[in-house]
């Protein structure tokens, strides 16, 4: 294994990274650090978050930038402001014996004023989000004439928020003879057409399968009723005593209610997602970090850049529409070689994304089984009576024990002693669990030679379909809706969109299938006779339209601007009637 000096890092940065920790660079920093440091050919780095991108780009640049040159040399742009502000700490923490290296993020939700003064005091290297980078050149608060180095951090990221035209605008305003790092985790068409665009002659690496996992992730899956959801994740959360992991949601709306119901049931918790000021998030995670929350609720967008470590678990309260967010949801456990479980709490109608994700992430689900309330109880009397026989005491400030204390328990029986001492502890959950019932549905498999969307086994002869209790039958429709990517909609973004103008909740609309300027999903009955009842709706000055799919077939091909707006009963009335 090689070290950080073998690389060609200077004395000083490698001192900086023995003290903060770090004794041999991963894979993708063994192979990027060399290729910045050459600074002679651009880079393509396709890697999984919790690789170590933030040092593979990061310490060739602070080795390359000239401490006498106050001009700005490097820019950084990332998706989130949470990542901006995450690389923006490493990058100083690297450069802690690099006096006078002053680095500045810029990003949106924080004063722009005090940023432009930041920026006037000099900036060697600039971490930006795109949205506020922006700002700042219509201002003229940044120049970019200088720069000898510009990185994409997350590229895949910035283009599923919409940020393709702000990429792209900032590039133009670049040297063409700057080195030019893309790192992304997937190579989406559209990453590999911006890399053709404003890279020249890169080398690519790759670090692990793309769209794969690491290795080190148990992925793991329970299957319990929708309505008992909120009780299995309670009951992971009371089984592990040290868990300490983030809780992923679809809609910041489920964040909110979420994080809202744990902390009343005496939980340390807390969410984030977009409608909070930068000071809230911030105070969030500084919370987070140091374990004074030990669960987070988050939807994907707003736990971008979260790079805590130990986290000990990942739980998936929806799978997301977006398959390939799987993989950076359970990237923020098992850290740094580290181990972390990631489980996916599904309904009795999920089972199919397991099988994609399974598929297209190359990853293997194992069964779990969602404690049973007598489990529970094992648990924590078991993690009571292990910390209560190993810790040794040792605070020095607590008195010595009155004679009056010890006396009535010297009285007793030893087995009658130990007995009260355990049933206080059991009384602590017995009204919970004493009775609580097993909620974990019977899950049937069976083997099916023809059909392949639900994942083949591993031997290749035959699938495996997973059936979670009763079919889905027909109390599921599937409605279109007139709004797409092109309209620069997130999944939960579109959620919000719907529960807006027709007052039916995010968690009801289920399966997204999002397109260029339509979409697709799934949702109940009674839901879609109200979605379908809408009138007077618009989005940006465009009118909204849901509508039965089964009637919308033709958008599969291309949208047409003469379809009929009539609702779902009117169409359900006229079933039967020959289409032209």
């Amino acid at each position: 294994m090689s070290a950080f000096s073998d690389l060609g890092l200077e004395p000083n940065i490698c001192s900086a990274l023995e003290e903060l920790g770090f004794e041999t660079p991963t894979e993708i920093q063994q192979q990027a650090i060399p290729v910045f440091l050459e600074a002679k050919h651009d880079l393509i780095a396709l890697a999984q978050t919790g690789t170590g991108k933030t040092a593979a780009f990061g310490l060739p640049i602070l080795q390359n930038i000239e401490m006498d040159n106050h001009s700005t040399q490097a820019l950084i742009i990332s998706p989130t402001r949470e990542l901006c502000v995450q690389i923006a700490t490493d990058l100083k923490k690297f450069a802690k014996h690099q006096r006078g290296m002053r680095i500045v993020p810029v990003y949106g939700g924080s004063s722009i004023v005090m940023q432009i003064k930041d920026l006037k005091a000099g900036a060697h290297i600039i971490v930006a989000t795109p949205g506020r980078l922006m700002d700042l050149m219509e201002r003229k608060a940044v120049k970019l004439q200088n720069v000898k180095f510009a990185v994409l951090d997350e590229a895949d990221e910035m283009l599923n928020m919409g940020f393709r035209d702000d990429m792209e605008a900032i590039l133009a305003q670049t040297p063409s003879n700057k080195i030019t790092g893309l790192f992304s985790a997937t190579m989406s068409p559209e990453i590999r057409k911006i890399a053709g665009t404003y890279l020249h002659d890169p080398k690519e690496i790759t670090i692990g399968k793309k769209n794969s996992t690491q290795a080190n992730i148990s992925h793991q899956y329970a299957v319990v009723q929708a309505k008992d959801k909120y009780t299995a994740l309670r009951r992971i959360m009371d089984y592990y005593d040290d868990f300490y992991g983030i809780v992923f949601c679809t809609t910041k709306m489920e964040t909110q209610e979420l994080s809202d119901h744990l902390v009343r049931d005496g939980y340390s918790a807390d969410c984030l997602h977009g409608d909070l000021a930068q000071t809230q998030r911030d105070k969030v995670m500084h919370r987070f970090r140091h374990k004074a929350i030990k669960a987070l609720l988050a939807t994907d967008v707003a736990a971008r850049g979260i790079d805590v470590k130990n986290l000990t678990h990942i739980i998936h309260y929806h799978l997301p529409d977006d398959i390939e967010n799987y993989t950076h949801r359970s990237g923020r456990t098992a850290r740094a070689g580290q181990s972390g479980i990631s489980i996916a709490l599904l309904h009795i109608k999920e089972a199919y994304k397991l099988h994609q994700i399974e598929k297209l992430a190359g990853v293997k689900f194992e069964k779990y089984l969602i404690p049973k309330g007598e489990d529970v109880i094992h648990s924590r009397i078991k993690n009571y009576v292990d910390l209560f026989t190993q810790v040794q005491p040792k605070d020095e400030s607590i008195p010595k024990f009155k004679n009056e204390w010890i006396w009535p328990l010297m009285q007793m029986d030893q087995e009658e002693l130990v007995q009260r001492i355990l049933e206080l502890e059991v009384q602590k959950y017995a009204g919970q669990y004493a009775q609580a019932h097993d909620i974990n549905v019977e899950e049937r498999v069976s083997k099916s030679k023809s059909d392949k969307s639900f994942g083949e086994s591993r031997s290749g002869s035959s699938s495996t379909k997973r059936s979670f209790g009763k079919s889905n039958g027909g109390d599921q429709i599937r409605l279109f809706i007139n709004l797409g990517k092109k309209d620069q909609l997130k999944y939960d973004e579109l959620r919000e969109v719907i529960f807006k103008h027709t007052k039916v909740s995010g968690r009801n609309v289920r399966d997204i299938e999002m397109k260029g300027v339509y979409s697709f999903f799934m949702t109940d009955p009674e839901s879609a006779d109200r979605m379908c009842s809408i009138r007077n709706a618009n989005f940006n000055g465009r009118s909204i339209r849901i509508q039965n799919a089964e009637d919308q077939k033709e958008f599969r091909e291309r949208p047409s601007q003469k379809e009929s707006s009539k609702s779902f009963r009117d169409k359900k009335s006229s079933k039967g009637k020959k289409r032209r």
